[in-house]
């Protein structure tokens, strides 16, 4: 009796170890694709070598972005936040458009978190360098393709959309803007 008992301890323990890997292992999981279509001619501003969705090519979808942590890993691309710019439209968090000389950054879906995120700001981490930079816009990771989002496809779902602020306070030289590996964290 005595070896069953310690057995189902055994059992169980081991159940419990396996719910705490399984929920730590969760990775985000596309959610589903949209269908590009091209756009209306002059209507996809490829500024930052921003790019157009094209007719027939699937594009991936998220909900989610990786779990958040003190040192979060993500593609740091460049994006105009100004009236006229490759961003679109005014940024979401408070319909207002943002200077390239500001320190503004748009958060892929997941981040952005239902803009819980909104015009807080966040330390930036590359080059050796770090910047501390508002979150203005959601880099939409479940939509794209269409007026709303410039003709341009979902973003992937770990992107942190940076101003060319961003980018020159980490000393990248402007030929090398466009996708780097970085480091994020929320500031205290």
């Amino acid at each position: 009796m005595r070896k069953s008992a310690g057995s189902s301890v055994s059992l169980i323990l081991l159940c419990v170890l396996y719910i705490f890997a399984s929920v730590e292992a969760q990775t985000c999981r596309p959610s589903g694709v949209i269908r590009g279509k091209n756009p209306p001619p002059g209507q996809c501003n490829t500024e930052n070598d921003s790019d157009c969705c094209k007719d027939g090519k699937l594009y991936t979808t998220y909900k989610c972005s990786p779990p958040v942590s003190s040192h979060t890993k993500a593609t740091l691309t460049l994006n105009s936040f100004q009236a006229g710019g490759d961003g679109g439209g005014p940024s979401e968090c408070d319909n207002q458009y943002h200077s390239d000389d500001d320190p503004v950054v748009a958060l892929s879906t997941g981040w952005f978190n239902d803009r819980k995120r909104c015009l807080k700001y966040i330390n930036v981490y590359g080059n050796g360098r770090s910047v501390r930079a508002k979150v203005v816009d959601e880099c939409d990771s479940t939509m794209g393709c269409d007026s709303d989002h410039d003709y341009q496809p979902p973003c992937p779902n770990n992107i942190v959309d940076a101003s060319k602020a961003v980018w020159k306070a980490l000393g990248v030289p402007e030929n090398n803007w466009g996708g780097m590996d970085i480091y994020w964290s929320d500031t205290d």
